[in-house]
């Protein structure tokens, strides 16, 4: 077998159902399986699973074991050459596996490959490709250095700022949301560390990937949406996690004393007490978070004029309707004005890449993008990268 797809789920059934039909279409020419881990999930996740995909492995556990033991449970079981370690608020490309596996066998220091991710309104998300995180590089990212100077050497190694968003290459650290790499690497290092914080395990595992002499990979050729959610507010909790997070690798992986951080760790606490300082300080003067707006308008990608009229009635608005049977979906004569519009795409005549291309080419010209997934009662999608994300049912 050639690839095994681990998707680690905790309560986001929704997110769970788009993400498993947009991998299935995926692997639909690959010799692979799908592994769903679920930690205990108490939102109907494991019910929708056993309905609607009685094929896929689900292993079940009884209780919420975290990131790292999770995908250690479904690895342990993984047949494929290859696995990749995917979130469940993951949206990828009918092509994305099979260009991401033809791009790994061609390597022959193969570490991880990491991919261009973005959020639900088209954007880059930077975490795509980073560098190791030393105490001033980890500085560096609270203080926001890189947003200054990112051309600077010094202020963008946090994000890898040497590679551009569409260049692919060699950097350091990878994001959880998406790691592929060969399942006997996973093994030999152990997998992910058990003991590691919140926001250090994917940090930890590239690390100990390069540490054995490997290349980890920025590719850039395929672009998988990422609802990041909640969990990147950035409030006090995140920071302080952040510190945690940061900490337990630099004890890890740079202290030369086997009991405590010594200087070391004087450094990193300045570092990151002044960073936490500065970013409370910005924060005060940030104001608060702007009250999300409706969209004022929508349009549908679909041959399913029933469709249209239904979510009319749910919108309470006017949806306008393109045909793709007898159109052609234009993104650059799109108009431009139209601001405040949500664009819904319906999976049954728009692709996954399709959809995941016109929310990239049609990124910060103020509109939102929800997905109905083929099968499915329900559009979803986010707004922004700082927000959950919204389902709307469709009965």
């Amino acid at each position: 077998m050639q690839l095994s797809v681990i998707i680690l789920n905790y309560n986001v059934r929704y997110f769970l159902e788009l993400c498993l039909v947009s991998v299935q279409s995926a692997l639909s020419d690959i010799d692979s399986e799908i592994i769903v881990v679920d930690n205990n999930s108490q939102d109907g996740s494991c019910e929708m699973m056993k309905m609607r995909f009685p094929n896929i492995k689900l292993i079940e556990n009884e209780s919420n074991l975290g990131f790292p033991k999770g995908n250690n449970i479904g690895v342990a079981v993984a047949k494929g050459e290859y696995i990749c370690i995917l979130n469940p608020d993951t949206v990828v490309a009918e092509d994305t596996f099979t260009k991401v596996l033809a791009f790994a066998q061609r390597q022959k220091d193969l570490g991880i490959v990491g991919v261009k991710l973005i959020d639900g309104t088209g954007n880059f998300l930077p975490e795509s490709k980073r560098g190791v995180p030393t105490p001033f590089v980890a500085f560096t990212k609270v203080l926001g250095l890189y947003k200054i100077s990112p051309k600077f050497e010094w202020f963008g190694k946090y994000y890898a700022q040497h590679l551009s968003e569409n260049e692919t290459g060699k950097v350091d650290i990878l994001v959880g949301a998406f790691m592929f790499m060969k399942r006997n690497l996973y093994q030999e290092i152990g997998g992910f560390d058990e003991d590691c914080f919140m926001y250090s395990d994917d940090i930890d595992l590239s690390y100990r990937v390069l540490k054995e002499g490997k290349s980890n990979y920025y590719f850039h050729e395929t672009s998988v949406i990422h609802y990041k959610g909640e969990s990147t507010i950035k409030d006090g909790i995140y920071i302080k996690r952040f510190q945690e997070a940061m900490q337990f690798f630099y004890k890890k992986h740079f202290s030369t004393r086997s009991r405590s951080l010594g200087t070391g760790s004087f450094v990193f606490s300045l570092f990151m007490k002044t960073g936490i300082v500065f970013f409370s300080f910005v924060k005060m003067f940030q104001g608060r978070t702007k009250i999300k707006t409706k969209p004022k308008s929508f349009v549908i990608y679909s041959s399913n004029t029933d469709l249209a009229t239904k979510l009319a009635l749910i919108f309470q608005k006017k949806v306008s309707f393109h045909d793709l049977k007898t159109e052609k979906m234009v993104i650059s004569s799109w108009n431009l004005g139209n601001t405040g519009t949500e664009i819904l795409l319906d999976n049954d005549f728009v692709s996954f890449k399709e959809s995941i291309h016109f929310m990239e080419s049609l990124k910060n010209k103020g509109l939102t993008f929800k997905i109905l997934p083929k099968g499915a009662n329900f559009l979803i999608g986010s707004d922004n990268s700082r927000e959950r994300g919204t389902v709307v049912k469709i009965e």
